[in-house]
């Protein structure tokens, strides 16, 4: 990073990507045995591994990107996560009904998009606004 604004934007990306995480676990959280329900709904194999783990995911992994830990792996997990919550539950290609289906394909494309967005932030780490940042050792050259 040579321009002191990439951190910030750095920072900004990476609440914007926390805030949807984050608010998707706690409404887990909150309605657990209806989330439950919908990933067997959905067909999802083993349930009550995949539950806990996903709520997890997405209220740890937010936390995590709020304050820049570890944020590279983080980063690749999420990417993975959110790939597959595209393919399991935005299966638009299962769909029928023409309105429903196009919603999926949104859906399932922003997915996409999302982890587009996790795999630029492994790239470019959590930048100097985190704990990452603040961990790592700084040369007296400006570098």
């Amino acid at each position: 990073m040579t321009r002191p604004v990439d951190s910030g934007i750095i920072f900004i990306a990476r609440i914007a990507l926390a805030v949807l995480f984050l608010w998707s676990g706690v409404m887990k959280l909150l309605g657990y045995a209806g989330f439950v329900g919908y990933l067997h709904s959905k067909g999802v194999p083993f349930v009550q591994i995949a539950a806990p783990i996903a709520t997890a995911v997405e209220a740890l992994g937010g936390l995590l990107l709020v304050v820049g830990f570890k944020v590279r792996p983080l980063a690749l997990i999420m990417a993975v996560y959110t790939v597959a919550t595209a393919v399991l539950g935005h299966d638009f290609w299962n769909v029928v009904d023409p309105a429903l289906q196009r919603d999926m394909v949104i859906h399932f494309w922003k997915n996409i998009g999302i982890a587009g967005g996790f795999l630029l932030l492994f790239v470019t780490g959590a930048g100097r606004m985190s704990v990452d940042g603040a961990r790592t050792p700084r040369s007296g050259l400006g570098l």
